[in-house]
């Protein structure tokens, strides 16, 4: 196989070829967005920080009340069969939906689970964040959670795309720095680094949870003053890594990829050999 060929898609214990990949037209996961889903990184084949990346999918699993149907190597062993044999990294996505039901918001079953895969090239070196007129709802049932109801992401990045930028900052309900659409946010003053809790209703991102058990970052309740004051922005993200903003509101940040962001990257770059080297 070459790098150019598609990567097949694992769906309900087949391996089939992308075209071939069909989901029935009453899946929850397509009428109602009810599931969860996890991206991460692959390389040469071995999946990076699975374990980290499961517990999470098992969380959010629980907080919707849906049973995959598969244990966790069954699980492992899907995301290794749709990346074996291929070289570089690549992106996977592994949903685990509700599975056909009702038209309407009662469940059926079984639960449908997939797993696709692309090529993943490098990080940008650095991204523009825009401030929106939206908050991260961090007292909805499912603040938290990576579910398959992404439209709000899709319509925030869309609103960042026609100001400019690449990516947005979200705050929650009390004005507080939450996350953006797709990353995990990093505020820097005077070199410390500071991320959000849980409780402003961001995800508790893999590259961020990594950045804090190694203490580079910590977590503190942050006003949307101190983005806008902060030296360093940082976004963090499973398929991006760490990588720096350049710009928030179309204003240049004081540094950009300054030493906040170096020992962040090199931190999470240590993490990833030493699991892949595991």
């Amino acid at each position: 196989m070459t790098g150019a060929d598609p990567y097949p898609v694992w769906i309900d214990g087949a391996l089939v070829p992308d075209g071939d990949a069909t989901v029935r037209a009453a899946d929850h996961g397509l009428l109602l967005g009810d599931g969860a889903f996890e991206t991460l990184v692959a390389v040469d084949g071995r999946p990076v920080l699975w374990e980290r990346h499961l517990r999470r999918l098992r969380h959010g699993l629980g907080v919707l009340g849906i049973d995959a149907g598969l244990d966790d190597d069954e699980l492992r062993s899907a995301v290794v069969a749709t990346v074996a044999g291929r070289h570089g990294r690549a992106r996977v996505r592994l949903t685990v939906t509700a599975g056909p039901g009702p038209l309407g918001p009662v469940r059926g079953g079984p639960a449908t689970v997939i797993v696709m895969a692309d090529a993943l090239g490098p990080p940008p070196a650095s991204v523009r964040l825009v401030t929106v007129p939206w908050v991260r709802n961090e007292r909805s049932p499912v603040a938290g959670v990576k579910t398959t109801s992404y439209a709000e992401g899709v319509a925030l990045l869309a609103h960042a795309r026609r100001h400019g930028a690449d990516e947005v900052l979200l705050c929650d309900s009390r004005g507080r720095v939450s996350e953006g659409a797709t990353a995990n946010l990093v505020v820097g003053t005077g070199g410390v680094g500071l991320t959000p809790d849980v409780g402003a209703g961001c995800l508790p991102g893999v590259v961020r949870q990594v950045l804090l058990d190694v203490g580079v970052v910590a977590e503190a309740d942050l006003p949307l003053a101190a983005a806008v004051s902060a030296d360093e922005l940082l976004l963090t993200s499973s398929t991006r890594g760490v990588v720096a903003v350049s710009h928030l509101d179309g204003r240049p940040l004081p540094v950009v990829d300054g030493p906040l962001a170096r020992r962040a990257r090199e931190a999470f770059a240590a993490e990833e050999a030493a699991d892949l080297s595991r």
